[in-house]
């Protein structure tokens, strides 16, 4: 079993790094090259302004290529919830800014040819234990009335035609899709520097800061200057940037592959071929990869730290839950185990914006694959001072009460949401 990311071993690398040191003046600065930062930085460069973009480890190194490989479109609460938490308005704006995301990498995966198995398959949310259903229900009525006649309700006896597991219904958002996150971040960095702009790795940024009227971005391998800067480093932000630190939460998910299965064993566990979520606080998303790997994931552990060690552990806690919801999968290798973080707000929307002088993107509370190229890209037109699209413009950010970077209390978060799940 390899302890490293599906996507990142089965990518090829970029190969349009920057080389030499860091220098130079540039229009924009992007820190952080994910799929928020690459995609704000190809739009720049379109623009034909002057592009630097700033990462610390590699393309594609965080969160954009250690996740499920899900692009859904609905949100992470309920509609209604969100109507009730935000307002009729907003809510329908973030709903639909969903929407746009899934459909703004489609289109950006065909202008710029990028192989990345993107496909339409849909998103099933699954009712857990039959209370679930109830509520997954009175969402789905909302929802397809006022925002999303694109789903359906589905009984237990339809879904025995999706997925090799009982589950007591399930919700289907047909706009969701799925695709190789690994190729797409490559093939993005590629679009990116093939449009003008300068890609550095192993390019952490260590300070930022304003000098006469400029940003003076500081790395190990040198500075810059730039008139404009992105943050876009979610939850990997550093303790230099404590203003975002203090409002995000960094979760570790956790998810394992197992070996390539056969089509038998592919009809027996997922002959519907959609990405999955559960109904459980601490469940588990799943799906098929392009090579017929169960891709299998969850919050095996409220931990804030993803190592060798720590993933080791969160991948034989998903091993056993996969087993107990797939018992044919019980003699199946498991060949890939890894995980990352998860930038959470406390509330679980996302946020995007300006303060103090940087621009940023993040928080995006498990949906980022999809939501963060479209919102780097809004938030590049922003910049570039065009219409202001950005649905979350405005939005309150409050800092976590007693968080300063280390989330000390996700243990009890844990033990909380598990508790949830054993009574409701």
């Amino acid at each position: 079993m390899k302890l490293i990311s599906y996507w990142h071993d089965t990518a090829p690398a970029f190969a349009g790094v920057a080389h030499g040191p860091v220098e130079g003046h540039y229009d924009m600065c992007v820190i952080g090259a994910g799929f928020t930062g690459l995609a704000a930085a190809r739009q720049f460069a379109k623009a034909g302004a002057r592009v630097v973009v700033l990462e610390a480890e590699r393309v594609g190194w965080g969160a954009s290529g250690r996740n499920g490989g899900h692009l859904n479109n609905g949100l992470a609460h309920s509609y209604p919830a969100a109507k009730a938490e935000l307002g009729k308005e907003r809510a329908i704006a973030l709903y639909k800014a969903l929407d746009d995301s899934v459909d703004a990498i489609e289109a950006l995966v065909a202008e710029e040819a990028i192989d990345c198995n993107f496909r339409r398959a849909g998103k099933l949310k699954l009712a857990s234990k039959p209370k679930h259903f109830d509520g997954i229900a009175r969402n789905f009525e909302a929802t397809h009335a006022e925002v999303d006649p694109d789903t359906a309700l589905l009984s237990p006896a339809e879904l025995r035609n999706e997925i090799g597991a009982p589950f007591h219904g399930a919700m289907l958002f047909r706009k969701s899709a799925m695709m190789h996150m690994g190729r797409y971040a490559t093939g993005l960095a590629q679009a990116a520097a093939r449009h003008g702009a300068t890609i550095f790795e192993q390019a952490l940024v260590t300070e930022r800061r304003l000098a006469n009227a400029k940003h003076l971005v500081t790395t190990p391998r040198g500075q810059i200057t730039a008139d404009n800067v992105l943050v876009a480093t979610g939850a990997y932000t550093t303790p230099n940037f404590s203003y975002f630190r203090r409002r995000i939460i960094s979760v570790g998910s956790f998810l394992i592959a197992t070996r390539p299965m056969t089509a038998q064993e592919v009809a027996s566990v997922m002959p519907g071929n959609r990405t999955c979520v559960t109904s459980m606080n601490v469940g588990n998303y799943f799906r098929l990869s392009p090579d017929n790997r169960l891709l299998f994931g969850g919050r095996a552990r409220f931990s804030a730290t993803s190592d060798h060690r720590s993933d080791a552990k969160g991948g034989a806690i998903l091993k056993d839950a996969m087993v107990e919801m797939f018992p044919q999968l019980a003699g199946v290798d498991v060949d890939y185990c890894w995980g990352g973080l998860v930038d959470m707000t406390k509330d679980r929307y996302p946020r995007a914006g300006y303060h103090d002088g940087v621009w940023y993107a993040m928080g995006y509370s498990g949906h980022g694959a999809q939501l963060s190229t479209h919102l780097g890209t809004i938030m590049a037109d922003t910049m570039l001072g065009r219409e202001d699209r950005n649905p979350l413009k405005g939005l309150d950010w409050p800092a976590v009460p007693g968080h300063f970077g280390k989330p000390w209390f996700l243990p009890l978060v844990g033990f909380y949401y598990k508790m949830l799940d054993r009574f409701q």
